[in-house]
């Protein structure tokens, strides 16, 4: 059975004896993902670059990339949305299509799918009824947050609601894996708190959680695990902690007006400086001998060494300067 793409997840109507239930985080058995050197091409551009990646039961993995990476591409695999030009993915030990058929796949896209003239609960009791078997509508409602809006039409929900809706219907399979795309867009600070608190929970089950996400805080916060992609190909894999070390070296901000720029650029280990107005940002890989030189031979006052975090690091090892300048940091060198 083809599983058609929805902005609400996928819906087949036959659902085996798996479910996650009977699953748990770290059980034995076969990767909740497992991509085996797999790449995938359209007319000249390849899209993913011989990939290979391994998630386990109840993960929480973010992927993470430019415009144009292949997070995309990779997602609609496992998704069984397109199939690779070389390799092999595999969904709970089978196909992406079988997983899907048996309920235990479930997605939150960014558009598409919902009928704008049903309400709500009339959405999620219409996609319930296409599965052989699924959670009752009341409980999904309740654990996407919107069981107040159960009445409203779809089309007048705000962009957030719209998500939470996409995954309340997902929820209703029960699936062992769930794949998100850009899944808290439109939703405020509450809401995307609210929504991480109950992904955390289902991972916690044995859930396992892929997303692809711009806000790359929600990354830092909440994923078990990071995968940055570049050009279809992984340059970092691993713990938040252990990707924003691969980005070398620390930023010293201080006040100086009228900043000499090429006195600090001549200093030792200075990768860059940037002026704001009063404000002076160095990038470096001394940061204690940059602070020293401010306090001690210069008037800027305010010193403070900055430690690199995830968008410093996200930048470095995807952008094409970081590239040129071999800052990209391969995969092997995180565990």
């Amino acid at each position: 059975m083809r599983a058609v793409r929805r902005g609400f997840g996928l819906a087949p109507r036959f659902r085996g004896p798996i479910t996650l239930a009977g699953m748990s985080a770290g059980q034995t058995g076969p990767a909740a993902v497992e991509l085996r050197s797999v790449s995938r091409s359209f007319g000249a551009v390849r899209a993913v670059d011989v990939i290979d990646l391994r998630l386990e039961l109840g993960e929480i993995a973010a992927l993470l990339g430019p415009n144009g990476a292949g997070k995309t591409t990779t997602i609609d695999m496992i998704l069984g949305l397109g199939r690779p030009d070389r390799g092999a993915v595999s969904v709970l030990g089978m196909s992406p299509a079988a997983a899907v058929s048996r309920g235990l796949v479930g997605a939150v896209l960014q558009t598409g799918g919902l009928l704008k003239d049903l309400t709500v609960r009339e959405t999620v009791r219409l996609t319930a009824s296409l599965y052989a078997e699924s959670r009752p509508v009341d409980e999904v409602l309740e654990r996407a947050g919107i069981t107040h809006i159960g009445g409203r039409l779809v089309g007048n929900c705000s962009g957030g609601e719209q998500q939470r809706l996409r995954f309340a219907l997902a929820l209703l399979p029960d699936p062992a894996l769930m794949a998100l795309d850009e899944p808290t867009a439109g939703m405020d600070v509450e809401g995307r708190r609210d929504f991480w608190s109950a992904i955390r929970r289902d991972a916690e089950r044995g859930r396992t959680v892929l997303f692809a996400t711009h806000y790359l805080e929600e990354a830092d916060a909440y994923a078990d695990r990071i995968i940055l992609l570049r050009q279809g190909r992984i340059v970092a894999d691993g713990t938040a902690a252990e990707v924003r070390s691969l980005s070398a070296g620390r930023s010293v901000r201080a006040i100086w007006p009228g900043a000499d720029r090429a006195t600090l650029a001549g200093l030792p280990g200075v990768r860059s400086v940037e002026l704001r107005g009063d404000r002076v940002i160095i990038q470096t890989v001394d940061s204690d001998a940059v602070a020293r030189f401010l306090l001690t031979s210069t008037p800027a006052r305010d010193v403070e060494i900055v430690t690199h975090n995830l968008e410093d690091a996200f930048l470095a090892m995807t952008s094409d300067d970081g590239a040129s300048a071999g800052q990209g940091v391969p995969e092997a060198q995180v565990a």
